[in-house]
């Protein structure tokens, strides 16, 4: 286990304890401080619970990973799933389109979305006009939207490919006999699908959610805005450490950010816990 305990700390524990250490000073990226920083305690940390810009940005991040993870990546990953479970050809051609859509680099997927997306001559506003609709300004208007959507498409192919092996951990002869008794879709679901695969829902959403809540291929598209409308905690992060140089602020936000994914994580292992018992 050493080699493996060695890359965690090196990459895991030793990069958090300097951002906790960072997150206590006023170091910055430029200037006096940048040599010799103050130690400030906890006063960076009370700066951020008093800063409308954080709860602003944690407010879209939340809203985010409820839209894109957990109904999102979740819910459309299991509809695929079901959908071309025991069908071998269907299910060939969605996950090789899903999966094309989650290997493409980041900077290639968003240049694809903004060509998509763009006000005058994107290819979905040129189709609506092509139907007599009016075009509409995608990332001014519907910015959240938007981004959710971005996130559904590239990352739902983890969700399905969980979910697909978790349907071939089903015994056959379940749902053999729940078709032999006249049990509709839904019974089928209910009773002999979802009890099989709970722990490998939990699991995708333990997962999903945490790398929702920290991804920062957004801001490819916005930057955050218009008007901060789409600045997600990591943008936000991002922003005031190195545009505006608060390294020590920006280490402090990183830290309540880290505490809030070990929350969410917690959550997710009591549910798991409680389902054990």
């Amino acid at each position: 286990m050493i080699p493996a305990l060695s890359l965690i700390f090196v990459f895991l524990i030793l990069p958090g304890v300097w951002v906790l250490k960072i997150g206590m000073t006023n170091e910055t990226l430029t200037g006096a401080k940048a040599r010799n920083p103050d130690f400030v305690g906890f006063e960076n940390y009370a700066k951020v619970l008093s800063d409308r810009f954080f709860y602003n940005a944690l407010r879209i991040t939340l809203l985010f990973v409820l839209g894109s993870a957990i109904i999102g990546q979740a819910g459309l990953g299991l509809s695929l799933a079901l959908l071309t479970y025991r069908k071998r050809r269907l299910k060939s051609f969605v996950q090789s389109v899903v999966i094309l859509a989650w290997i493409i680099p980041e900077v290639v997927v968003a240049y694809l979305w903004i060509a998509f997306l763009d006000k005058d001559y994107g290819t979905l506003n040129v189709l609506l006009s092509a139907i007599g609709l009016n075009k509409i300004n995608w990332f001014y208007e519907y910015p959240l939207l938007t981004i959710i959507v971005f996130n559904v498409w590239r990352g739902t192919a983890y969700s399905m490919l969980l979910f697909s092996a978790a349907l071939e951990t089903i015994p056959p002869s379940y749902l053999e006999t729940a078709e032999v008794i006249g049990a509709s879709s839904w019974r089928k679901f209910k009773d002999v699908v979802f009890p099989n695969i709970k722990s490998y829902i939990l699991t995708d959403l333990i997962l999903i959610t945490l790398w929702t809540f920290n991804v920062f291929t957004p801001y490819l598209l916005t930057g955050g805005g218009p008007s901060f409308r789409t600045e997600l905690l990591s943008i936000y992060i991002y922003r005031t450490a190195f545009r505006y140089f608060k390294l020590g602020y920006g280490a402090s936000i990183a830290t309540i950010a880290l505490l809030i994914n070990f929350a969410l994580a917690m959550f997710y292992l009591s549910l798991s816990r409680r389902r054990r018992a």
